[in-house]
C-alpha cells in the first residue's frame, strides 16, 4: 500500500508533548497545511534500535525548523510508556530531551490507516475476528507536504534503522520541485544540479554527469 500522492490520513490520539505534557487529544489535522511533517513509526519504547532514531531526530529538530518542518514519532506503545521512557536518562536507555511529540497507537488504528502495522486483523474459522502477527508498527517514515499531501514514503522491516538525514535530503528536495519547478535525480542533494522536467534538460544533465 503507499500513500504518496494522496492526503495523509488524519487522526487523533493521546500523546506527550515536550517530553512532559501527557494529552488525551493530539489532533494530526491541527499541523496540516501549516508546516511539513516528517510523521514517523517505530516499533516500541525501551528497545535497542528505537533510541539511536528517535535521538537522531531530535539532533536534526533544527535542521527541520530551518525547513519549517516538524517531526512527530508513532508507536503503538501507551502515552504513560511513552512518558516513561521520555523521562528515563539517554545512559539509562531513555531518550530524555526528545521534544517533539509521541502518539500513542494502542488502538493499533493510525498503524493501519498508514499501512504499516507488522500484522492485521483476521477472521477465524468461526468467524471471530482475531490477530495474526506483532501488534506494532514497522520503521516507516512519511513527509508530508502543505497541501497534506504524502510526498515520500520509506518502510524497513523492524530490525534495520533508517537513515534519517534522508529525510532532510527529500524534504529538501520537494522544497526545491515547489520553488523551481526542477526535478531532482539520482543522488542530488543540496547545492547539487536539478534537471528541468523535459527531454532536452534530461539530455543536457546526462551529458554532463554521465560522460565516459
Amino acid at each position: 500500500m503507499t500513500l504518496v500522492g494522496k492526503k495523509a490520513p488524519i487522526f487523533s490520539a493521546p500523546a506527550v508533548l515536550n517530553g512532559k505534557e501527557i494529552i488525551d487529544n493530539f489532533n494530526f489535522a491541527d499541523y496540516i497545511g501549516k508546516k511539513y511533517i516528517i510523521l514517523f513509526f517505530y516499533p516500541a519504547d525501551f528497545t535497542f534500535v528505537c533510541p539511536t532514531e528517535i535521538l537522531s531526530y531530535q539532533d536534526l529538530e533544527p535542521e527541520f525548523e530551518k525547513r519549517d518542518a516538524i517531526v512527530i514519532g508513532v508507536s503503538t506503545d501507551s502515552k504513560f510508556t511513552h512518558y516513561q521512557w521520555l523521562n528515563t536518562p539517554v545512559e539509562q536507555g531513555g531518550i530524555e530531551g526528545v521534544k517533539y511529540p509521541l502518539v500513542a497507537d494502542q488502538s493499533l488504528q493510525i498503524s493501519l490507516k498508514y499501512g504499516v502495522l507488522a500484522g492485521d486483523f483476521v477472521l477465524d474459522e468461526e468467524g471471530n475476528l482475531d490477530f495474526e502477527g506483532a501488534p506494532i508498527a514497522y520503521r516507516a517514515t512519511f513527509i508530508i507536504d502543505k497541501e497534506g499531501i504524502v510526498r515520500h514514503q520509506m518502510v524497513n522491516d523492524t530490525f534495520l534503522g533508517r537513515n534519517t538525514r534522508e529525510a532532510l535530503r527529500v524534504l529538501d528536495g520537494i522544497q526545491y520541485f515547489e520553488k523551481h519547478g526542477e526535478v531532482c535525480p539520482a543522488d542530488w542533494e543540496e547545492g547539487k544540479q536539478a534537471m528541468k522536467p523535459d527531454f532536452e534538460g534530461v539530455k543536457q544533465y546526462l551529458a554532463k554527469e554521465f560522460k565516459h
